[in-house]
């Protein structure tokens, strides 16, 4: 007889059931509303977080959601994905007093939900229209931020988006168990709804588009184009059937309908350590993999992965292994040399082990696409700005993973969204000399 708990959950179930209003009413009645909230200081967003809890509280779940995305468009993604073990709730006062934070996350994700499923009308007005047109390269969290703030402010904004949809990682870099029911497309549907931008699909830059042409037609110029391209591994059968780049195996799983699911195989070995690396191990597992293994080059200290995302992977039975570095694919599978730290350098040990593989999917990072750049400076392997997102190219800003601003997070994403936005008025508006600039 097969047990319950040895059937897999839907490869598209959502990871964490939403609160319901009693839970929701309980939780947020946890919060002290501290003065001066660590909470708040550590959200790269700035959310007013017992503000918006408070109004939870009292019932006031459209005045919660207007609190949220005033700082952050795309608050209920973030209440989703967010890693919220490691920004506002590690800073919660609740983990002295009773080793548990406030779930800030699922509150955030609580009240925004509600407004995105009842709103008629959107809570944001534009402002009398300034004339002035912007173009933005990428309909990912930093794009969309950016054109929503602007749109708000009342320029015009036109999104070119190489893609069939909006959205960007949100939309083809996330796992299905932490963006179930296309929540994605809604709140790009919800973003957009505001008026005065356009979206158009198909265009890429370098391809049909052009920096020198966006520069000529727009009075200004946003780039969120994310980070496109993957590093390799370098080594010997990388191009074999059946290895694949993790954030391919993940896009044709969101783009799958759950009536014709991606096929895996029984053997599935992911290498790297990273929060990509957790969503395709996860993936594949809850996709009915038999075994999946997530090898990494050094040790769960130096992951990439949060404690708690490493915890979720083996809670999903995932295997992890550490300090183990790829050499060679081949018909048996994957063969790893054992690694060891010294003096804080990484080092083989010579020691060889294969790991049996069906499937192998690649997380080693993710690089900028530089061909369609010319002349933009780069630092670091990334675009360079200024404090206020400016590129060393007139009327050019830039901001989102593309950009050295904080970790690769949709919430810093977003966050570099909106501070361009307010950066491009300040550009705009220094010429038109127009009223004083409003965050809110």
């Amino acid at each position: 007889m097969t047990l319950t708990a040895d059937i897999p959950p839907s490869p598209y179930a959502d990871l964490t059931p939403p609160l319901t209003a009693v839970q929701a009413l309980a939780e947020s009645n946890r919060c002290l509303f501290c003065y001066d909230a660590a909470c708040v200081r550590a959200c790269p967003t700035g959310i007013d977080i017992p503000a918006f809890i408070r109004s939870i509280a009292t019932g006031n779940l459209r005045g919660a959601a207007r609190t949220i995305l005033s700082e952050n468009i795309m608050g209920g993604t973030c209440g989703r994905v967010c890693p919220t073990e490691t920004l506002c709730e590690q800073a919660c006062v609740r983990n002295t007093a009773e080793e548990r934070p406030v779930a800030i996350g699922r509150l955030q994700r609580h009240a925004t939900d509600r407004l995105l499923s009842t709103a008629t009308v959107h809570p944001f007005a534009r402002a009398e229209a300034t004339g002035r047109r912007i173009a933005v390269v990428g309909a990912g969290p930093a794009g969309l931020a950016c054109a929503h703030r602007l749109a708000m402010l009342g320029h015009a904004v036109t999104v070119f988006e190489a893609k069939p949809k909006a959205g960007g990682l949100n939309e083809y870099g996330l796992a299905p168990y932490k963006m179930a029911d296309d929540f994605a497309q809604r709140e790009v549907a919800f973003i957009l709804g505001i008026g005065g931008i356009a979206v158009e699909h198909g265009r890429r830059l370098g391809a049909d588009l052009s920096l020198e042409e966006l520069q000529k037609d727009f009075d200004a110029v946003f780039l969120g184009v994310g980070l496109g391209g993957n590093n390799r591994l370098g080594i010997p059968g990388e191009g074999r059937p059946g290895v694949e780049d993790a954030t391919a195996f993940i896009e044709r799983v969101r783009q799958a309908t759950p009536q014709a699911p991606v096929a895996v195989g029984r053997r599935v070995v992911v290498i790297g350590g990273g929060n990509t690396a957790v969503d395709a191990a996860i993936q594949a597992k809850r996709l009915g993999a038999e075994t999946v293994t997530l090898v990494y080059r050094r040790g769960r200290g130096q992951m990439g992965a949060t404690p708690w995302e490493q915890e979720l992977a083996q809670t999903n039975g995932v295997v992890l292994v550490t300090f183990a570095a790829p050499v060679g694919i081949n018909d048996g599978g994957v063969t790893f040399e054992r690694t060891r730290l010294e003096e804080g350098k990484l080092a083989g040990t010579g020691e060889t082990f294969t790991i049996a593989a069906d499937t192998v999917l690649k997380a080693v990072g993710q690089t900028l696409d530089r061909a369609a750049l010319a002349g933009v400076t780069l630092a670091g392997g990334k675009i360079a700005v200024d404090e206020g997102y400016r590129t060393t190219l007139a009327k050019v800003f830039a901001g989102g993973d593309c950009v050295a601003s904080g970790a690769d997070l949709t919430v810093q994403s977003v966050q570099d969204g909106k501070l361009a936005a307010l950066s491009i008025h300040r550009h705009l508006s220094a010429a038109l000399q127009a009223a004083p600039i409003e965050t809110a």
